[in-house]
């Protein structure tokens, strides 16, 4: 009986010749063809082109100095490559872009600032950092209840999409207005306003992204910049997405609640729906209960039954039409 390592090494063999084979096949037959005329290749090790400018929040950056084009190749790639997870951004934006967007506009600030939520939690309303951090935004209990969050044991509003994002948005038009630019606005969310002011200061330097900064807030405003190149150009990047692939926006019936819920799953079933999908679009409640203070309202989200439900044929909603091939 052939052992499995003499057997695995005979099988990868095999491969590796027939692929060699393959290649040099295809490659015979293009020689004789134009530069034009030849199929375009992507492999799996051909590094990303680098542009030489680019805007982000309306601010213009380049990419000859050493330092910027290489932090952006790095994210670049890392995102390029990183398959499963890049695609998991754009079948969640599909679903969340429509909900930041309004309310990035509405509270005065650039578009281009919900990459930030992208690479803060990877869209991932339920996210929880290592330090604590919670929700879409990622914010501290401290500095969440700074900008009106409610955080308590029953109700913690970091996990409230809508509400976390006007928080969100509070917290970098007072950073921009203390530093003058969105780049310094988006360093300062990851590192602290009182951090790069500090760094400014000590190190003499006049832009935010010319500190000398802990690795995770240097590489931050180019994990924006990447993800954003590759989100307006999917194809460009290797990523081939269909309509049917995106995740659906949800709908729901709003629910005003003003008296306490002694037991949410009572609750949920009243509303023709499960615990799970009670918690799962309102993760803000912490608790089987919620306890309404006399005066305080909320409003849960209850899902329609049509929302909940993929089914063949149903035209589905596409936030951006140049993330899919048709």
């Amino acid at each position: 009986m052939i052992k499995k390592t003499t057997l695995y090494i005979s099988i990868f063999s095999a491969i590796m010749i027939g692929g060699a084979l393959l290649l040099a096949l295809t490659a015979g037959n293009d020689l004789e063809k134009s530069d034009a005329e030849r199929p375009l290749v992507l492999s799996m090790t051909a590094s990303v082109e680098i542009p030489e400018s680019m805007t982000f929040a309306g601010e213009q950056i380049t990419f000859d100095r050493y330092d910027k084009r290489e932090r952006l190749d790095r994210e670049l790639n890392s995102f390029t490559y990183f398959h499963s997870t890049t695609l998991l951004l754009f079948k969640r934006a599909n679903r969340l872009f429509p909900v930041i967007e309004p309310i990035l506009k509405k509270q005065g600030l650039p578009d281009d600032l919900k990459y930030l939520a992208v690479i803060e939690s990877s869209l991932d309303p339920r996210a929880v950092s290592p330090a604590r951090a919670a929700g879409l935004w990622q914010f501290l209990q401290s500095t969440g209840k700074q900008y009106g969050l409610e955080v308590t044991s029953e109700v913690d509003e970091r996990y409230h999409v809508e509400k976390a994002t006007v928080a969100a948005s509070r917290y970098l038009l007072d950073a921009y207005r203390k530093f003058g630019s969105w780049s310094a606005a988006t360093m300062a969310y990851n590192g602290g306003q009182a951090r790069i002011s500090n760094e400014l200061a000590a190190q003499g330097a006049d832009e935010a992204l010319d500190l000398w900064l802990v690795e995770e807030t240097t590489r931050y405003y180019f994990r924006m910049l990447a993800i954003k190149l590759v989100f307006e150009h999917p194809q460009q990047y290797g990523f081939i997405i269909k309509p049917e692939h995106l995740y659906k926006p949800m709908t729901f019936k709003k629910v005003e609640v003003t008296t306490s819920i002694p037991n949410l799953a009572t609750f949920a079933r009243e509303q023709g729906i499960t615990y799970a999908q009670l918690k799962d679009f309102n993760s803000w409640l912490r608790s089987t209960k919620l306890t309404v203070p006399a005066g305080k309202r909320y409003t849960l989200l209850i899902p329609t039954k049509e929302g909940l439900y993929y089914r063949k044929g149903e035209k589905r909603a596409i936030h951006q039409n140049g993330w899919v091939v048709q």
